[in-house]
């Protein structure tokens, strides 16, 4: 099995550069498809309030027999939950869903500069769930320079990791390099913009030459950036496959091939305009 290497966070703490994500996975699969990735070699699982499935990672996690200290478990506040009292209560039932005395990285999922809750105090009680010892480090979402830079001005603790959407088609290296300059982590939601990419004739040219498939080309471009990276998928297989990247490398013309693709094209929202709350 190949070892995933970890990225440090800027207090320390270590983090699995190779995730697995469970955004979309129904609630009621969620135990067994998160198992079958930790069995695959999985040691890094994102999920979130909004995913609606905490309790089905928490239970793969607990019957799993791996170690708790090398599973690494993220989970991201609900949009309907940032001013500071609801945060507290909202982090308590994560912590209580997952089935854990500790959470290893806790995120605002989302800025939403549009709502009557400024994020700045949403980050403050991000604050006081780090320094009570029950996450191990805190960090955010979706968040923009601009947004980073009020945290920076008006708070004490720099978000450890900042997770944006990144793939080929929007490589954020200026986002990146805002985060990198202040020590944040870029983690990359959508790392294959939901299968867009993998069609793309200068990435399915660079897998043939490499004898890999268009996904691998692409998550193992994610990893050379430096990034952290978390692929879903509930099948086995690709599984297996998105898991194998460890043992190529892309050289530099082919990273710069990748990176040179960038359109500015999302996939999902932009963190500007959006202030969605769950009903």
């Amino acid at each position: 099995m190949a070892t995933v290497p970890s990225i440090a966070l800027n207090n320390g703490v270590e983090i699995p550069q190779l995730g697995f994500g469970v955004y979309q996975v129904p609630p009621e699969e969620t135990a067994e498809t998160v198992a079958t990735a930790l069995e695959v070699g999985y040691r890094h699982i994102d999920t979130a309030e909004m995913y609606g499935n905490e309790k089905g990672v928490g239970e793969a996690v607990a019957r799993s027999g791996i170690d708790r200290g090398e599973i690494f478990v993220t989970s991201k506040l609900n949009n309907g939950f940032h001013r500071r009292d609801d945060a507290l209560r909202a982090f308590d039932r994560t912590l209580a869903d997952l089935g854990l005395d500790q959470l290893d990285l806790f995120l605002i999922h989302w800025p939403l500069p549009g709502i009557d809750v400024d994020y700045v105090e949403t980050w403050k009680a991000m604050e006081e769930i780090y320094r009570d010892g029950r996450c191990r480090a805190i960090g955010v979402s979706n968040f923009k320079p601009h947004h980073l830079q009020r945290l920076f001005d008006e708070t004490e603790v720099v978000p450890a990791v900042n997770q944006i959407e990144v793939h080929p088609y929007l490589a954020q290296d200026d986002v990146r390099a805002f985060d990198a300059e202040h020590q944040i982590v870029t983690e990359a939601w959508s790392p294959i913009a939901q299968g867009k990419v993998l069609g793309d004739p200068a990435i399915t040219g660079i897998a043939e030459r490499l004898g890999r498939t268009p996904a691998q080309v692409v998550l193992r471009w994610h990893v050379q950036r430096g990034d952290v990276v978390f692929p879903k998928s509930s099948s086995r297989e690709r599984m297996e496959e998105n898991f194998a990247l460890f043992d190529f490398e892309l050289d530099r013309d082919d990273m710069a091939t990748l990176t040179g693709l960038d359109r500015g094209e999302r996939t999902g929202p932009d963190p500007d305009n959006f202030n969605y709350i769950p009903g």
